[in-house]
């Protein structure tokens, strides 16, 4: 399998993964552990309700990691990133582009918006921007404005969730982009990440499995209704946000919403105001992978089991291989 990432990358990650960034469940310590851990971390500027508590994270995720690479020179600490998102109606766009010029993450994820002008200051530093699409049409448009990745959203993704198939999604944007490119939509264990990079992705999005870890910000009433959940108590609608997206129904149910009249919402708005954001506290997304996510524990933990999942599963198919080769020696003679 040949992969498209930077040294930077590529020598700093023990799984090809991204934490990804999730409004109001990414912390700063959930960044943190993913890259201890060897996976990408990353998380929702807008999650740091004020550009003050947002440089005193972006302070505290960099001192950190430095501290790591200090003492244990060998280890593997995977670079962190932030997500911005760049639709109009972010009001903090200015301040955020400004502090992420200051501190440099080494990885910006754009989202909603024409991520040219991000790419360009980016870029200025060394850094890597990766944008999330939902189309071909979409990842046309972004694959011309000088960024260095596509974040192919499919269907199954929580949050704000596309609606193709992961192998034709991934097989047409191949025939056009030679870039990174990060699948993203259900990918639970450590298997999926090895079927991904077998149909040509070079990194992968989770999210639902990390709203269980104990860093995230989620409630204990989410993680629990996570772990109860399964594939059958996901509903993807554009009710919420005006921009379609996978929910536990039982948190939608809870917020007062009746599942049987739900009706588009016929405005975008992203801006988050601290009234909209605890709107948002009760509404609760996950991916159709939330049937994987069994209890709550250390970002470290899940990452191990993930390294075992994808380590028997390469075993597997090698096997698999190797005894059907046998087979078919066995059958000439």
């Amino acid at each position: 399998m040949t992969s498209r990432l930077p040294h930077q990358i590529a020598d700093s990650i023990s799984l090809p993964v991204i934490n990804a960034p999730m409004f109001l469940v990414s912390s700063p310590e959930l960044v943190i552990n993913s890259c201890k851990s060897g996976i990408i971390g990353s998380f929702p500027l807008l999650n740091a309700r004020t550009s003050e508590l947002l440089e005193q994270w972006m302070i505290t995720i960099t001192e950190q990691l430095d501290s790591a690479k200090q003492n244990d020179p060998d280890a593997k600490i995977a670079p962190w990133a932030v997500n911005l998102i760049v639709h109009k109606t972010n009001t903090r766009f200015e301040a955020d582009m400004e502090l992420i010029k200051q501190y440099k993450p080494p990885i910006v994820i754009t989202s909603l918006g024409n991520p040219t002008s991000v790419a360009e200051m980016v870029h200025e530093y060394g850094g890597l921007v990766y944008s999330d699409v939902i189309s071909l049409d979409h990842a046309r448009k972004a694959a011309k404005t000088g960024i260095d990745g596509l974040i192919l959203v499919c269907t199954g993704a929580g949050g704000h969730g596309g609606t193709l198939h992961p192998m034709a999604f991934l097989s047409a944007v191949k025939e056009f982009y030679d870039g990174t490119v990060i699948l993203a939509g259900c990918i639970s264990t450590g298997s999926d990440i090895l079927a991904s990079q077998v149909m040509g992705a070079d990194l992968v999005y989770m999210g639902t499995s990390f709203i269980a870890a104990k860093e995230s910000f989620a409630s204990t009433e989410y993680q629990q209704m996570l772990i109860q959940s399964t594939l059958e108590n996901i509903i993807y609608t554009d009710a919420i946000s005006g921009i379609s997206g996978n929910y536990l129904t039982a948190s939608l149910q809870q917020a007062g919403y009746d599942l049987d009249k739900l009706k588009r919402k016929e405005t975008i708005d992203l801006s988050f105001s601290e009234t909209k954001a605890k709107a948002w506290k009760d509404i609760w997304s996950a991916g159709q992978g939330v049937g994987a996510v069994k209890d709550v524990k250390p970002v470290e933990e899940i990452v191990e089991k993930l390294e075992r999942e994808y380590d028997d599963a390469l075993n597997h198919v090698s096997s698999y291989k190797r005894n059907t080769r046998q087979s078919q020696l066995n059958s000439v003679e």
